[in-house]
């Protein structure tokens, strides 16, 4: 008897999970039960990267080689073939490979054929995987001939023999032969005399003398013109102290006629966009300097230019400029268009922001030590600019962001805030908050969710953004590792074509990004530099760590007007392209065909889904010829304000109130009335033990309602908190709606 069942997926999932599930035959009768073997049924995968790579290698002629390789994980588990420039290396018909049970290639003694790229291949039913060439040289040092015959002996009564560097040449950058290669002796047993004359002896010490004298004459040349150049530049240089005791970026500019005693310093906007990494190196005030008051504040002027006086102004100022531009030890901050903002700060703090994007800093009230000014730049990058490596499930879930310049003093933490596009489960994601070092690399500087807080860092995430706290500038980066195949993140679908259509084909473009504002901002700007317009609502599309793609088909395209030249039922973005991160504007092209060129309505249905996930689809109906006016979905072009504020302009909550509830709160109060209080009226009880930790918890809590809430926070239900927390105890100041 032969019995056959047909069971999905679907259903077994369905009742006993995700895990590896098996198959059992139970047949029975009168005369008793008996059951088959266990058919055990695993989900087949291969990850994207391998656990070691081979490296890339140098070796002498007849040495080994091993090039160590670890395939990804996998099931079933992977089998490994290496390659040798292309071609599939085979130990059968060349003895002098072996292939080890760990996967290691072992060439036994090195050939110069043996000179290449060598790829390490895995591969199971599911993919097949390449890891990096690693180039392999196999090279030559270079060994002596044998000695020639002596030569005759000469009138000098020495005679020579030589050798040459070809047994064998040096190759493919082996060393080349040690020793000399021409030998001379005495031919005579050093009986044979020479005769010398005493006029030309003379001459030759004179001409060392005349050397000698004249080299000694142009020594003290340069040192003088060295030593005069130094001292005109010491007494022209800016005093380092008022740009945060550290190298930093001027543009001197020559001033008018009727201001000879001013010199302008502003910023170059001329330079391209780079980071100065490392510690700001302090140099020596010379005699002389420029001097600047300490105010209360150093406003910003209209044009951003701020007026240093000197006390010995210099007679040429034309030369003054061209010798200090071409000193090499002053960097320039990075300096960028829509991706970047700065500002000079003093200890009243401000705020900078990126329009449109989600990113802004926040440097609240005496974060900067007093009497001191820096000038502070926010940058968003490229991810195509920045390397960012991941491993394993990691993937990027928000933009790269630096700060800086690194390495200034900070007395109090400043709040960085970013957009992220994941879906928060502490059972389904491990989110670590990376900073790259001044050596670049990037280090884990804060595990979101551990239970021991840091000292330097702290993340207060939200479902949409995350607000981290630092005390130290530098460049950072949200990435989640999925611990199960639950953990998801936000893609935003967004549906562009062109504003006109002169020819016959239309291009339908989906993009599929991650869900953060920079990101469609970028998109956006694209899309108007091709001509493009928005022709659908963006949507959200929950994508799982599942190792399936994402899946992208057009349908109900009218047939008597339109035709898809699509030549498959769908197009597929790979799962590792989009999880990644890295790659932020992928997107598909659906191209269009009309029939005639008075076709202009356009009506179909685009259907977005990952395999056995979520999905999305696109109703589609507007005419090509007219203005779609869609771009009322998209976020405005510009954020009201400037990207620098300074001082009290940049906080909602006024300095004095401010002041008051801190003074307030931060001791604690009667019946508990005091700061936690505060924070469990405003949802921030989660935080208490940093809160805790720092001088001034009250301030805190500000500060971080001054980060989520600008512009358009509102101060009365900030003031109704605040007023609830004072009537626990009479003694505390009450705030008032009007007061804010």
């Amino acid at each position: 008897m032969e019995v056959r069942i047909d069971i999905s997926r679907q259903q077994v999932e369905k009742i006993f999970g995700l895990e590896e599930y098996w198959c059992q035959c139970v047949a029975w009768s009168t005369s008793g039960t008996t059951k088959s073997q266990k058919a055990y049924v695993r989900i087949a995968y291969l990850r994207k990267n391998f656990e070691q790579e081979p490296l890339a290698k140098e070796v002498s002629i007849e040495q080994g080689i091993v090039l160590p390789c670890r395939p990804p994980e996998g099931i079933p588990p992977a089998e490994v073939e290496w390659l040798h420039n292309e071609d599939l290396v085979d130990p059968a018909l060349d003895p002098n490979f072996y292939i080890t049970l760990e996967h290691s290639l072992v060439v036994k003694q090195a050939r110069l054929v043996d000179t290449g790229n060598y790829t390490c291949v895995a591969k199971n039913i599911v993919a097949r995987r390449r890891s990096s060439p690693a180039a392999v040289t196999v090279y030559v040092p270079g060994g002596w001939s044998t000695w020639s015959m002596w030569s005759v002996c000469g009138a000098d009564c020495t005679h020579w023999r030589s050798r040459e560097c070809s047994d064998p040449a040096p190759r493919n950058g082996g060393d080349e032969c040690q020793g000399p290669e021409l030998e001379t002796r005495n031919c005579t047993s050093e009986l044979c005399t020479h005769g010398t004359n005493g006029s030309e002896d003379v001459a030759l010490y004179v001409g060392l003398i005349a050397v000698a004298v004249c080299l000694v004459l142009l020594l003290l040349v340069v040192t003088l013109v060295y030593c005069r150049k130094k001292e005109g530049l010491d007494s022209d240089v800016a005093d380092s102290s008022i740009l945060t005791a550290g190298f930093q970026p001027v543009s001197i500019k020559p001033t008018k006629a009727d201001n000879s005693h001013l010199l302008t310093i502003q910023p170059d906007l001329s330079t391209t966009t780079m980071t100065y990494q490392g510690s700001l190196c302090p140099r020596q005030d010379g005699p002389s300097k420029f001097q600047i008051g300490n105010g209360h504040l150093l406003s910003p002027l209209g044009s951003g230019r701020h007026t240093l006086h000197h006390s010995s102004p210099s007679a040429d100022p034309v030369d003054f400029v061209s010798r200090f531009s071409t000193q090499s030890f002053f960097r320039s901050l990075p300096r960028g268009g829509a991706n970047m903002a700065y500002g000079t700060f003093n200890f009243l703090g401000g705020r900078l922001m990126i329009p449109n994007t989600g990113v802004s800093l926040l440097i609240p009230p005496d974060a900067i030590p007093r009497g001191k000014i820096y000038e502070i730049y926010l940058t968003l990058h490229k991810q195509e600019d920045v390397r960012l490596p991941l491993a394993g499930c990691q993937t990027l879930l928000s933009p790269i962001v630096s700060c800086g310049p690194p390495g200034v003093l900070l007395t109090r933490p400043v709040i960085l805030a970013m957009d992220h596009c994941v879906e928060p489960n502490p059972e389904t994601w491990s989110l670590r908050l990376k900073k790259q070092s001044c050596e670049g690399t990037w280090e884990d500087v804060l595990h979101l969710g551990e239970p021991v807080p840091s000292e330097l860092f702290h993340c207060q995430l939200e479902p949409q953004a995350c607000y981290i706290f630092t005390e130290q500038l530098g460049r950072f980066a949200l990435v989640g590792e999925s611990l199960s195949m639950a953990a998801s993140k936000r893609l935003k679908l967004v549906l562009f074509a062109p504003t006109t259509c002169t020819g016959l084909e239309y291009d339908v473009r989906v993009y599929c990004l991650s869900d953060t504002r920079d990101a469609l901002k970028e998109v956006v700007q694209v899309e108007k530099q091709m001509g493009g317009q928005l022709i659908g609502v963006p949507r959200i599309l929950h994508f799982k760590d599942s190792y399936h793609n994402l899946r992208l088909s057009i349908h109900d395209v009218p047939s008597s007007l339109w035709k898809s030249k699509l030549l498959v039922s769908y197009q597929e973005i790979p799962f590792y392209h989009l999880w990644s991160g890295l790659q932020p504007y992928l997107h598909c092209t659906f191209t269009l065909e009309r029939l005639s060129t008075s076709t202009c309505q356009l009506a179909c249905k685009i259907w977005i889904w990952q395999v056995e996930g979520d999905g999305q689809s696109f109703n589609i109906d507007f005419n090509i010829a007219k203005d779609a006016r869609f771009s009322d979905w998209l976020p405005p072009d510009n954020e009201a304000g400037s990207p620098a504020l300074v001082g009290p302009s940049a906080f909602k909550i006024p300095f004095l109130i401010r002041q008051k509830i801190i003074s307030s709160l931060d001791a604690p109060g009667a019946r508990g009335a005091d700061w936690r209080a505060l924070a469990q009226k405003l949802h921030l009880d989660s935080h208490l033990s940093f809160f805790a930790s720092k001088p001034s918890p009250t301030a805190m809590m500000l500060n971080l309602w001054e980060a989520r809430h600008f512009p358009n926070g509102n101060l009365n239900q900030l003031a109704a908190a605040v007023a609830e927390v004072g009537k626990q105890d009479s003694s505390l100041f009450m705030v008032s709606e009007a007061e804010c």
